[in-house]
């Protein structure tokens, strides 16, 4: 176990590692009963939960894979994460309160988020069979229920929002629901692959949305806008301007007193109501006066001249449908497995199939805490 650490610890490959347990058995630093083709045949347990199909490789049997993992799999306490980094497409089960890990079964190199592409995932997972809830960011779930992409009249999949009558947004509360999403109306253009009861709004990314709103809308020349890139020198200045910004770089800013102290009036009373939208709503935590705290915070983001997007929207007009509690189903969790999967793909050199999968299961299996090693396993953090 003591190699196991070492190995993860120097970010070897697999060929590497094997190499370094050679030498280190010729050395007589290892004793004669370690196998030092562990680290190639480690992932042989779980590899055939897994197929491949041209560059999507899927789990075959989500209910094999969770015994073998020591787990049961009940679908109503699993959410399923769909999202893409640079290289790759991923699919993750997400445990409701975030009390279990999370499980990849799914996971394509060069597949763009297109209809035709995770209507294959979707049929691959035999999501039919389970029905697991979906938590995505509002691309996919638009693409997910059909709708068009990019700069459209009503993106909305729950009511006829007008995105481009700017005179009735912040004014007109309740808009005409959907009765379907029929391909060929209202920026519908194919057919919804799970029922819209089944998604679950993004907090991350409705959280992300808010800072880029706020961010947009303040002062280029206040004093509050130009600490920003003070505070993030690494933050290319095209995107500060954007207002993009990661979770992890919120929330350094909203425990940040020296930026509070900087911004004025409206800014100011923008950005404190965010901050308890986000405490309050968009977290573990939700007050009962939750309603009030979103309501003051669209106020304020209205007098501060922010247009109102898509996210905003979901605030304005549509409260009800987000869960109780955000932080049990967020899609936080789920970005974080961008980075926990990260160094394993650097181990395997781009060469991503079904051995890959298997051996991160087989490493959640060996970091379980009902396990005691040596060393705790170090996870990657945003």
């Amino acid at each position: 176990m003591q190699l196991n650490d070492l190995v993860r610890d120097l970010d070897l490959s697999k060929n590497k590692a094997e190499l370094l347990a050679s030498r280190l058995k010729e050395w007589k630093v290892l004793e004669e009963s370690v196998k030092v083709t562990s680290f190639r045949a480690r992932q042989y347990s779980m590899q055939h939960f897994f197929s491949m199909h041209e560059n999507l490789v899927f789990c075959n049997d989500v209910d094999g894979l969770m015994v073998a993992m020591g787990m049961k799999h009940v679908p109503d306490e699993w959410r399923l994460f769909i999202d893409s980094s640079k290289l790759s497409l991923k699919v993750v089960l997400l445990h409701n309160g975030n009390k279990l890990p999370s499980i990849p079964i799914g996971h394509a190199v060069h597949m763009k988020e297109t209809y035709d592409n995770i209507k294959v995932l979707i049929n691959c997972l035999n999501y039919d069979k389970y029905k697991w809830c979906i938590c995505a960011d509002l691309k996919v779930v638009a693409i997910i229920l059909g709708l068009q992409q990019g700069y459209t009249k009503y993106c909305c999949f729950l009511c006829e929002w007008d995105s481009r009558a700017k005179d009735k947004h912040y004014v007109t509360k309740n808009w005409p629901l959907r009765q379907n999403l029929e391909p060929g109306t209202k920026n519908v253009v194919c057919r919804p692959l799970v029922n819209e009861s089944k998604i679950i709004l993004p907090a991350l990314h409705i959280k992300l949305g808010l800072m880029k709103n706020f961010v947009k809308g303040m002062n280029r020349n206040g004093e509050a806008f130009r600490y920003l890139f003070h505070k993030f020198p690494r933050l290319n200045e095209s995107k500060i301007k954007e207002g993009i910004f990661i979770g992890p770089q919120i929330k350094k800013l909203l425990a940040d007193e020296h930026f509070h102290g900087l911004l004025t009036g409206k800014e100011k009373t923008a950005w404190e109501t965010f901050s308890r939208v986000v405490h309050n709503f968009l977290g573990n935590k939700r007050a009962s006066n939750y309603r009030q705290l979103v309501y003051n915070m669209l106020k304020a983001y209205h007098k501060m001249g922010c247009n109102m997007s898509l996210k905003m929207h979901l605030l304005h007009s549509h409260l009800d449908f987000f869960p109780d509690n955000l932080g049990a189903v967020s899609d936080e969790h789920g970005e974080r497995f961008h980075q926990d999967i990260a160094t394993l793909e650097r181990r395997y050199q781009g060469k991503w199939n079904t051995s890959m999968i298997a051996d991160y299961c087989w490493s959640i299996v060996r970091d379980s805490p009902e396990v005691k090693y040596s060393r705790q396993a170090k996870r990657p953090r945003l």
